[in-house]
């Protein structure tokens, strides 16, 4: 399988691991374009400049993320893009939330080239794609559940806002980091509450702290 007009980006902050991946890819897909992204903030501007990527190979963690924020947004930003998590963290647990946010597979980094290859084969085919042995039947906890059904209907800005706010930004300083007004942001602020069902700034980080199993990372949010 090779098409000159497949486009894959790999967004890992690990250079030794992006070129892993890319032996990876060029190996079922000879002639495909492949980017690179260090950070997120790297892998928002790439896909800003193009419209023609086929998939995103993201890690869960890496600079201007953590947890499942950054596949949170990328499905909300770019829905007809797929997402496939490639990462350190592979219980069950993690894979299960990764397809209930929307990954189209889940590849553990501690997996060799040949099951790269053929995990990427599958999900170019259309497939999803996760490890033989994960057990997907474990029933999700139901106030987990409602949460990342909340958690799924903001707009790719207003997780953008929740990220800066579980870094513990304040409103000031998301409104000059994404060059909006510091009022869009209170705006933001209070439809994510509105959402989340919460009541303060603190209980949505720790609602998405909560969605994330912990690996959403959490900072000090005040004014």
């Amino acid at each position: 399988m090779s098409a000159p007009s497949t486009h894959l980006v790999i967004a890992d902050d690990h250079p030794l691991f992006r070129d892993a991946l890319r032996q990876a890819v060029a190996g079922v897909l000879s002639t495909a374009k492949i980017d690179e992204a260090g950070s997120f903030e790297d892998l928002t501007k790439l896909l800003e400049q193009t419209s023609d990527v086929d998939l995103v190979l993201l890690d869960l963690s890496m600079p201007g993320i953590s947890g499942f924020s950054g596949l949170i947004y990328l499905r909300a930003q770019y829905p007809a893009i797929p997402v496939v998590i490639v990462s350190a963290s592979d219980d069950s647990a993690t894979i299960r939330r990764s397809l209930d946010f929307g990954a189209s597979g889940f590849i553990p980094k501690r997996f060799g080239v040949e099951t790269l290859r053929d995990a990427i084969l599958k999900v170019m085919e259309g497939d999803v794609w996760v490890p033989a042995d994960t057990d997907l039947s474990a029933a999700s906890d139901p106030d987990t559940t409602r949460l990342r059904d909340r958690l799924v209907t903001l707009t790719p800005q207003q997780v953008r806002v929740l990220m800066m706010l579980s870094e513990g930004l304040l409103n000031k300083q998301i409104a000059y980091e994404l060059g909006v007004s510091e009022a869009t942001i209170k705006a933001h602020v209070s439809a994510i509450l509105q959402k989340l069902g919460v009541e303060s700034r603190t209980q949505a980080v720790i609602a998405a702290a909560k969605i994330a199993g912990g690996q959403w990372k959490q900072g000090t949010p005040t004014g």
